[in-house]
């Protein structure tokens, strides 16, 4: 990811009130919907004086990238969306929404809230593949809950997202490619294969791509590496981030120059064989060259003429055979 950015800059927008250490917003606060949100992203850009860009969202701030690439079609060229749901809220995640919500606002943060946030956001990671490095990060997102952020806005904003319209049924909408993730372990998965299976029939296939990796229910803090690589190589195809190379052709790329070097010096070479070139970075044959003279040269061989010369002078001959005879 870090090649990535070096060559890309990150938009990052907050919802209202989602901040770190954000002040309450006021009561009389109209909090945008889901659908205000994805069509207000506009207003960032044009600020920004952005064309175009390529979105990234997970989960809620997946909804609302889709509905931006849906009510801007021109300004998004791709969307990448992580545990994306598509549907309105059932009747058991209203009921559980409700009681969290009442908690966050009467309250405040608590066990019970906690608890419903990370399995919302990690799934059902007791079966991760690496659970000490997930508990670590499970427990920078407990200290982040306790103690930057503001739980009346998140009600307010939980409240939103339950209201959420159907994006499935307008999914024909979206012109652009489009790259969904997600991990079998994911407490949205199915909704994401849902959103998925409408967007196969109204949408042309080969703007769609899936990717769903095993053993995960966070892709983002569990497989960090193989989400850049799958995004890197979506923006590859809308002609973008070009100068990155490519993961799996480096890798291969560099194992075989291991391969060689190490196949190449095959016995122990001595130091006057350490010393002599050994023609690797050029495949031109080596030059032979006559071992040196000790001594004066031949007056003889002091000067030679070149195939093609004019003939030299008796005089020019014998002024050099006489300057050498003096070096003697």
């Amino acid at each position: 990811m870090e090649e990535i950015q070096k060559r890309a800059a990150f938009i990052h927008v907050d919802i209202p009130g989602q901040e770190d250490n954000a002040p309450a917003l006021p009561p009389d606060y109209t909090f945008p919907s889901m659908q205000s949100l994805g069509e207000d992203l506009v207003c960032v850009l044009d600020q920004l004086d952005v064309s175009a860009v390529v979105g990234l969202g997970e989960g809620a701030g997946a909804n609302i990238i889709c509905r931006f690439a849906m009510a801007h079609p021109n300004r998004c060229m791709g969307a990448c969306l992580i545990h994306c749901t598509g549907t309105t809220a059932g009747f058991m995640e209203s009921l559980k929404d409700k009681m969290l919500g009442w908690k966050l606002t009467h309250i405040g943060m608590n066990p019970s809230a906690e608890a419903y946030l990370l399995l919302h956001r990690f799934g059902s990671f007791e079966k991760a593949e690496n659970p000490e490095q997930l508990n670590q990060v499970l427990e920078t997102f407990q200290e982040k809950l306790r103690s930057k952020i503001n739980p009346i806005n998140l009600n307010r904003f939980v409240q939103s997202f339950m209201k959420r319209s159907n994006i499935a049924e307008q999914i024909g909408k979206l012109k652009c490619p489009v790259l969904m993730v997600t991990g079998d372990r994911a407490s949205f998965n199915h909704t994401v294969h849902t959103l998925y299976s409408h967007m196969a029939v109204k949408l042309d296939k080969k703007n769609l791509e899936l990717v769903e990796m095993e053993g995960v229910a966070n892709v983002i803090e569990e497989k960090p590496q193989k989400l850049a690589e799958g995004f890197l190589y979506f923006c590859q195809g809308l002609g973008l981030l070009g100068g990155v190379p490519m993961v799996r052709v480096r890798s291969s790329s560099q194992d075989y120059t291991d391969r060689a070097f190490k196949g190449f010096r095959t016995r122990s070479m001595s130091m006057e064989e350490a010393d002599q070139p050994t023609g690797l970075y050029s495949t031109s044959p080596t030059k032979q060259c006559s071992p040196p003279h000790v001594g004066s040269p031949p007056k003889s061989s002091n000067i030679h003429a070149k195939a093609g010369s004019p003939p030299l002078s008796d005089s020019f001959l014998e002024e050099n055979v006489n300057a050498t005879e003096k070096d003697d």
